[in-house]
């Protein structure tokens, strides 16, 4: 564990492009000190592992998390259908689940002649592609009609809002970035 916690501290350090020098003047921690704790031949005070993470700008419970396992392959039978409060629509997340990802990619049933979310906006990109159906995205007050095997992709910041005009549930993939669950 000892171990584990001072590889991370070189690690992020090394990724900060910070010298031992300069995490130094931001801990108030001697530069031997910091190598020492860098090489795992001195022992770290919760103190000071907590100035370390303040000037590496994490939360100190990062040096005690394991990093959990790469899920990068979702099989069908693992996608499960849920809602949400409020919504009507029903969502099945497709994406895989590791470090940093960015995407969320999710299929969303949106019930026949009903409206998917509430003229909202949001920071980043939204692509939807239409699996069946048909939908109106409202974009600005226009109307685009999106019809099953066509797209649209718009910067998410636009208020927008999706419609199913259909008797019919209409389904979409969409890719949110940066992801929402």
């Amino acid at each position: 564990m000892i171990n584990e916690i001072a590889d991370k501290i070189k690690g992020l350090r090394k990724k900060r492009d910070l010298t031992l020098k300069d995490l130094s003047k931001k801990t108030g921690l001697s530069i031997s000190f910091l190598s020492q704790v860098e090489n795992n031949t001195s022992s770290l005070a919760i103190t000071s592992l907590k100035k370390i993470s303040e000037a590496l700008n994490v939360p100190i419970t990062y040096f005690f998390n394991d990093s959990k396992p790469h899920k990068f392959l979702v099989k069908k039978e693992e996608q499960s259908t849920f809602k949400l409060e409020g919504s009507d629509s029903k969502f099945i997340r497709l994406s895989g689940d590791f470090d940093k990802r960015t995407l969320e990619s999710i299929v969303v049933i949106i019930p026949a002649n009903q409206k998917h979310g509430d003229k909202s906006s949001h920071p980043g990109e939204e692509f939807i592609y239409v699996l069946k159906g048909t939908i109106i995205a409202n974009l600005e007050d226009k109307d685009y009609i999106i019809k099953s095997g066509e797209s649209i992709h718009f910067p998410a910041s636009i208020p927008h809002i999706l419609i199913n005009p259909l008797d019919m549930d209409a389904e979409i993939l969409t890719i949110v970035h940066p992801r929402i669950f």
